[in-house]
């Protein structure tokens, strides 16, 4: 049975990123490529996440930004599409999924937990439903925080832990609450704020999606 198969619904318990694991969810997601459905390769620019991590960034020309588990690069283009200036990098442990990321983009295999990328060398960087199959979550939050120069500025989206359950998981993955990022950014972070986001600026948030937005 795959481990996409395998789910379960009580609140997840923090693990050990093993050789083994990462290997599983490298190779979960290698087969999940060909899957247009549920892991499409384009986004639509309108959606709220897009914008608010956009806004967030600011102007972006001649600077670099991390996409970091970006899967398909779907963020990245947008971006890069509206800022052609910018070094726009897209990052992602699966390499099918890197294969549809398009060419204008600085493309790079590596894990979340282990940037393969100097200090202090990105003016933002974000991570959108991607740090939930980081496992060692702590660890991935220090490296997103690691790689962006003091002053630069970091976003991230994911799922609330509040509505654990309500879709199904595979074994490895993380969702949290808003006081638990924050206190993991707060550790190398300036400023850091959060908020429930909907899909739709117009469209009142149901809790499922949060957002943090920090300043190193």
């Amino acid at each position: 049975m795959s481990l996409l198969n395998r789910f379960f619904k009580t609140k997840p318990k923090p693990q050990a990123l093993t050789s083994d694991l990462r290997n599983e969810i490298r190779r979960t997601f290698n087969e999940s490529a060909a899957d247009e459905k549920h892991f499409p390769s384009t986004i639509d620019p309108r959606i709220y996440h897009v914008k608010l991590i956009a806004e967030h960034l600011g102007d972006l020309s001649n600077k670099r930004v991390l996409d970091a588990g970006c899967g398909k690069g779907r963020f990245a283009r947008v971006y890069k599409d509206n800022n052609p200036l910018a070094q726009v990098h897209a990052m992602d442990l699966a390499e099918a999924m890197l294969h549809y990321a398009t060419a204008d983009l600085n493309r790079c295999a590596g894990s979340l937990t282990a940037l393969p990328y100097r200090s202090d060398s990105f003016d933002g960087a974000y991570a959108t439903e991607s740090l939930e199959h980081a496992v060692e979550i702590e660890k991935a939050v220090a490296e997103l925080c690691r790689v962006v120069k003091p002053g630069g500025r970091i976003a991230i989206i994911d799922k609330n832990v509040e509505h654990w359950g309500k879709l199904d998981t595979p074994v490895w993955e993380r969702w949290f609450n808003r006081e638990e990022m924050e206190s993991m950014l707060g550790k190398h972070c300036r400023q850091v704020r959060s908020m429930p986001v909907s899909y739709w600026e117009d469209v009142e948030p149901d809790g499922m999606f949060l957002a943090w937005l920090a300043e190193r």
